[in-house]
């Protein structure tokens, strides 16, 4: 029997793994898909100091420390019920029942799509599988696309797209509705890319982002914003268009295209079919925190996160005894941050077992916010303001019957 099994073998998963078994536990990880390394897998990009972030080199240097560290890793199993009895946990999955003292849900974030008209069209796909097909299987997903949907997450992956010589021929945004909410809002919608102004391709746009991050001048901005929009690598941005309906008979065969104001209305008279043989719909990430429901761990609705995210401490532990979390269950982040939530969990179950120390532990907290201040990609702008509700939340209700775990 383990003494620790890792549910998801992502950047959070693996790092928690690492840093158990480095501590002298046992650990077992099981995760669904074919290979470990998660969202990992599919991510590529420049970081602000030049250097390149390669998600599959990193997922196999984990793998590789996991593996040396006698980690059981098993790939293709399915977990679909936790539950406590007595001191130990049952992780029931499609191979069988694990037992160990403890958990580490490390299930990561799914996309949530918009519903477009059209959207079940063969050719049509989340902007997270086009990147996994692009960068894990090496499948060009198509000639040429169209991604509705103008967020962070598309706004780094359209670069990785680019990368493999894939012509993505406009970025536009879905039509305003109440699924679409604030994804159909031209003015919402640049709030939140002024946020991944590092990742922008030319001096020029990351100094304009600075100042379009005043409401007078943004708004401003958003009024006069070109129509044909603002060229990412030679891709258009196209702020001021929204997609009405997928169309083709058989695959995707192009998209119908309106005119809108900065408030997402649609602007009569200016329809416009765009030609393109894939599409790409960029809805954003929430946290896939179903497994900890299903345990009976107690969650909270904390938007900056991302929706609900189990309570926990900043040492990455639940109110439930014996179960912890790391990555982005725990709120939308980046694999960096994941993987140092990874190391807290890791630690934080080492000392819970009797093998960890304090000081290791209380560094790694540290570790965590210093890597979120330098985090190239930020998904939420007010992601320290979610952390700060969590923390509050935890310490008022749930930190006296856990001072057991909690570090001083």
């Amino acid at each position: 029997m383990s003494d620790v099994i890792v549910i998801g073998a992502g950047p959070a998963g693996l790092a928690g793994a690492i840093a158990c078994a480095k501590n002298g536990l046992r650990v077992t990880v099981l995760d669904e898909f074919i290979k470990p390394g998660g969202r990992l897998l599919g991510q590529l990009h420049q970081e602000p100091s030049g250097e390149w972030w390669n998600g599959i080199k990193e997922a196999e240097r984990l793998h590789q420390e996991a593996i040396k560290l006698a980690v059981d890793i098993r790939c293709g199993v399915s977990v679909y019920n936790l539950e406590k009895e007595d001191q130990l946990m049952n992780v029931h999955t499609s191979t069988g029942t694990f037992t160990a003292r403890f958990v580490l849900a490390a299930t990561g974030a799914a996309e949530y799509p918009i519903p477009v008209p059209g959207w079940t069209l063969p050719g049509v796909m989340s902007i997270g599988a086009a990147q996994v097909m692009t960068n894990v299987h090496r499948v060009q997903v198509g000639k040429k696309g169209i991604i509705i949907g103008a967020n962070i997450l598309a706004f780094a992956i359209l670069n990785e797209l680019q990368l493999a010589g894939i012509n993505v021929d406009r970025i536009i945004l879905p039509e305003k509705s109440p699924l679409s909410q604030k994804a159909g809002e031209p003015d919402e919608v640049m709030k939140s890319l002024l946020h991944a102004a590092r990742l922008a391709p030319s001096p020029l746009l990351r100094f304009g982002s600075r100042l379009m991050k005043q409401d007078w001048f943004r708004k401003l901005g958003m009024k006069f914003y070109p129509k044909n929009g603002v060229k990412i690598n030679g891709t258009p941005m196209q702020l001021r268009k929204a997609a009405l309906e997928i169309i083709g008979k058989d695959q995707v065969e192009g998209v119908r295209v309106v005119d809108i104001d900065v408030n997402g209305t649609i602007i009569p008279g200016t329809e416009k079919i765009y030609e393109a043989d894939f599409v790409c719909i960029a809805g954003g990430l929430y946290p896939l925190a179903e497994i900890a429901a299903v345990a009976g761990c107690p969650f909270q609705y904390i938007p900056e996160l991302g929706g609900h995210v189990p309570c926990h401490s900043e040492t990455m532990e639940t109110p439930l005894d014996g179960l912890f979390v790391a990555g982005n269950i725990t709120g939308i982040e980046s694999g960096k941050i994941a993987m140092a939530q990874g190391t807290i969990a890791g630690l934080a179950i080492a000392k819970a077992a009797g093998k960890g120390t304090n000081q290791s532990l209380q560094q790694a907290v540290q570790n965590v916010r210093i890597v979120r201040e330098k985090a190239a990609i930020q998904f939420n702008p007010e992601i320290d303001k979610g952390r700060m509700k969590m923390k509050e939340l935890w310490d008022e209700q749930y930190a006296d019957c856990k001072k057991a775990y909690k570090i001083g």
